[in-house]
């Protein structure tokens, strides 16, 4: 396999680094980290604290492995030094700014320079590349542009691969419809949960997506599942590819995955992957499952030393049968921060989809509401079910209440009061699907 040209052949000189052999690879990683520890030191002020309070200097990097003596950053210091704290670019040198919503009030500011946008811009483009995209195909980007990283992330890139770009953003979504059958649309790009919704109102419209020229499907911003995957995959003839990234590291783009849909790829030349115990801190060994840490190699506005993601992923060693060097992450079904505590027991709801899309019957639109209720928590499972099952009798409709229940309860340990509610009844979201609701006062 050429590694520098794409499926017709057109010469792509940035896919190259995705094949490089590992210890050119290395090699690079080791000048880049470096070299960006050097930047971080010299001109952040919080790096340079941190790394004097542990008698580290950057000379003391001399190999990949002295990366763990470098100290975490984690999405708190981005919010204690707001909006401009983290920078090693003065402002002049700033040519683009995105932030994300903050749940605490001030959101967390990113920074480019002209350099990390053409470095973004390539990561998107290699991502577009290894799904099998090219130039000539059509894409609806449904991400939002903005402050939120996704929308232009994915337009960059797509433009720079030669394909024809739709900035159609988020939301609309009868007009979102009517684009993909109408431009010949070939691979679109939004979250998972609202492709699902495109589905359904779709249907609702007369319009089969089987019929449309659309083939693949780019999908990130919002955990998700292989049975979410099989769900999509089903319903349409295009193929779901995970993509990963988080605007503390650079947008989108941070890894994507191959035809062979075994896991996203990470761009090791730019982002440096570590899996951590995500209690003691200490690095795990390969495949095990812990918290995703990533330092950008590259980022020239806003370097990140061993940023906790907080995102549960596993590293994977082995060669891809694509052919591709860069190692591949498990994907991220969930987060430390969206754990739930319920009784005392752990709870994900990546864990209650999972346990959901096996049983049929059932839609991929679930709400998850906890109380407290004399001081006991409850967990209520709001499903909705096709509208063949919902309009069948009573008897049929509990049968498939206590089967929802009973593999709820297998996968968490837990029970759980499930209520099935009619199609279209639990509100859609046009971005991030936000699935649970707490209405404990923790």
């Amino acid at each position: 396999m050429n590694s520098n040209r794409d499926l017709q052949g057109t010469f792509h000189p940035a896919s190259a680094p995705d094949y490089l052999p590992l210890p050119q690879l290395r090699q690079l990683q080791l000048q880049r980290l470096q070299s960006m520890v050097q930047r971080a030191y010299d001109r952040v002020p919080l790096y340079r604290g941190r790394m004097d309070e542990r008698q580290l200097t950057p000379a003391d990097i001399r190999s990949l492995g002295d990366i763990v003596r470098l100290p975490f950053t984690t999405k708190t210091d981005l919010r204690d030094t707001y909006p401009f704290g983290l920078f090693a670019s003065p402002l002049q040198e700033i040519v683009r700014f995105h932030a994300s919503s903050g749940t605490t009030g001030k959101p967390i500011v990113v920074a480019y320079t002209q350099e990390d946008v053409r470095d973004w811009t390539q990561a998107m483009m290699r991502s577009f590349l290894a799904c099998g995209l090219h130039s000539g195909d059509v894409i609806q980007n449904a991400y939002g542009y903005g402050l939120f990283t996704g929308g232009l992330g994915a337009h960059y890139g797509a433009e720079a691969l030669g394909a024809g770009v739709i900035p159609i953003s988020g939301g609309n979504t009868e007009r979102q419809i009517m684009i993909l059958k109408d431009f010949g649309v070939t691979a679109i790009c939004c979250t998972p949960s609202y492709f699902i919704h495109l589905i359904e109102r779709a249907r609702e419209m007369g319009v089969e997506l089987k019929t449309l020229p659309l083939r693949a499907g780019v999908f990130g911003a919002e955990p998700w599942t292989e049975g979410m995957r099989q769900r999509i995959e089903a319903e349409t003839n295009l193929k779901a590819y995970d993509i990963y990234g988080l605007s503390e590291i650079i947008g989108p783009g941070v890894a994507m995955e191959c035809l062979h849909q075994s896991g996203p790829h990470i761009f090791e030349d730019l982002f440096y992957p570590e899996v951590i115990d995500p209690s003691s801190g200490e690095p795990v060994a390969d495949g095990v499952e812990g918290e995703l840490v990533l330092t950008t190699l590259c980022k020239r506005a806003m370097p990140m030393l061993r940023y906790r993601t907080r995102d549960i992923s596993a590293l994977h060693e082995e060669t891809c049968a694509c052919g591709r060097t860069l190692r591949r992450i498990k994907r991220i079904s969930r987060r430390t921060d969206d754990m739930m505590i319920i009784r005392g027991v752990n709870v994900f709801p990546s864990q209650i989809e999972a346990a959901l899309l096996a049983v049929e019957g059932t839609l991929p639109h679930y709400q998850i509401v906890v109380d407290r209720v004399k001081g006991l928590d409850e967990l209520e499972i709001q499903v909705e079910v096709t509208a063949e099952f919902f309009g069948d009798t009573v008897g049929a409709l509990e049968q498939l209440r206590q089967r929802l229940s009973h593999a709820v309860e297998r996968v968490i340990g837990l029970r759980a009061r499930v209520r099935l509610v009619e199609p279209h009844t639990l509100q859609r979201s046009e971005g991030k699907a936000k699935r649970v609701l707490d209405k404990r006062k923790l």
